[in-house]
């Protein structure tokens, strides 16, 4: 019987399946179906997305990530995290180590369960894109992060319909065929702001969302309202620490730095496969 190991692992409120992937033992073809069926909660594990871990030529190891919905992606914020720690527990890499991604090498740096990856540069920045503006947004922005991000501030974040207009924004013609994510956010301080996250390919709110804290922080700082260190509190109630240069438009040198827990270790029985 076929069976597969893997760990779930949660990074501030996403939550992620890990897959020690360098044998080959799940090829290429079976990647997507597998996640799909693997992500559903209920029906299997559940989970944001899924990670494998593959041997690299350049690096300590290459990961492949994949949405929940079998789609595979450049970036994710947290399961950079998780994964770090994951490598790092197995053996696979020291505390300090780069990554090989689709979005370009990723630093990370393991400190107990908390970890601190450096993200390749954001690019794409443009603020007051043209999207209609709906009932309690002050401004519309997008930053790519890794993954494309639109950045809505409002006025009220507790009670604004984040699945409804972040499904629209998601879907919106300006950013096919592969969509965007959308953040609502609100500034509490120098410091400190709130988001909430409409993640494409989970398809839904999630309770974190590390690349899109990432965005919402670089936005408010081009808007000079932040600036570094920022704290991102999430719908999960943690709080990701964000910390950047800034120069001019640009910035450089982001790190996102947060928590990240074991949940357990297990097998995945050929049924579920």
């Amino acid at each position: 019987m076929k069976t597969i190991e893997f760990w779930k692992m949660n990074g501030s409120g996403n939550d992620f399946i890990l897959i020690d992937n360098r044998d080959g033992s799940v090829e290429e073809e079976e990647m997507g179906l597998l996640v799909e069926r693997t992500c559903r909660r209920r029906e299997s594990v559940g989970a944001d997305g899924l990670i494998f871990v593959s041997r690299s030529d350049r690096f300590d190891f290459a990961w492949r990530y994949f949405n929940a919905d079998g789609g595979e992606v450049e970036m994710c914020g947290n399961g950079s995290r998780c994964v770090a720690r994951f490598a790092h527990l197995k053996g696979i890499a020291k505390s300090k180590m780069t990554f090989e991604t689709l979005a370009g090498p990723v630093s990370a740096e393991v400190m107990g369960r908390v970890v601190m990856v450096l993200m390749p540069d954001p690019s794409g920045l443009e603020m007051d894109v043209g999207l209609s503006r709906e009932a309690g947004w002050l401004n519309v922005d997008f930053i790519n992060t890794g993954v494309p991000h639109v950045v809505v501030q409002v006025d009220n974040l507790s009670r604004h319909p984040v699945f409804e207009q972040g499904r629209s924004i998601r879907y919106h013609n300006m950013f096919s065929p592969e969509g965007t994510n959308a953040n609502f956010m609100k500034v509490l301080g120098p410091n400190m702001v709130e988001i909430r996250t409409y993640e494409r390919g989970v398809e839904d709110e999630t309770l974190s969302c590390g690349t899109g804290a990432i965005a919402s922080a670089l936005i408010a700082s081009a808007r000079d309202m932040v600036g570094s260190p920022v704290k991102v509190r999430t719908k999960g109630g943690e709080e990701l620490g964000i910390h950047f240069q800034k120069e001019g438009d640009e910035f450089k040198q982001v790190w996102l730095e947060g928590s990240t827990s074991i949940v357990y270790q297990a097998q995945l029985n050929e049924e579920a496969l």
